[in-house]
């Protein structure tokens, strides 16, 4: 089954290659979307894919890389588009 859901990190997430880090999970598992830092300081990510491919990026971001300190993640279901647009940095 194929689903969208909207992520916003806080914490120390800005700064310490939270977004290559997302990236670099979601194209191992071929989930599309993107990452990209907010001005207030979190990082809001969207995922496309199989659920299952979805859940495991969605782990990844819930750990961030080592110099990341991930304080809250709000998450929101979302409507899939069923594009394969890949996934971006922005």
């Amino acid at each position: 089954m194929i689903v969208a859901k909207r992520f916003f990190v806080s914490g120390r997430v800005q700064g310490v290659g939270f977004r290559y880090y997302v990236q670099d999970h979601a194209a191992v598992e071929g989930v599309h979307g993107y990452v990209r830092n907010l001005p207030d300081g979190r990082v809001e990510a969207l995922l496309e894919g199989d659920d299952e491919s979805v859940l495991r990026v969605e782990r990844a971001l819930r750990r961030g890389p080592s110099g990341a300190q991930i304080d809250e993640v709000v998450v929101e279901t979302a409507v899939p588009s069923g594009r394969a647009t890949g996934f971006s940095v922005k």
